[in-house]
């Protein structure tokens, strides 16, 4: 979870990479990234309820 200061929660391409990434280092160790969510002054965004990831 992370916040965009610009107030837009829309995710950047970096976020779904960086997210994406993560996902792919952390499966073998056995951990689960269950969502990244992206919060800005008109709301957040879930990359999972996007599905982005």
């Amino acid at each position: 979870m992370h916040n965009h200061p610009s107030g837009d929660p829309s995710p950047s391409q970096a976020d779904i990479q960086m997210t994406k990434a993560i996902i792919d280092i952390a499966k073998p160790l056995g951990i689960a990234v269950h969502d990244h969510i992206i919060v800005g002054r008109s709301g957040h965004a879930s990359l999972r309820g996007m599905r982005l990831i």
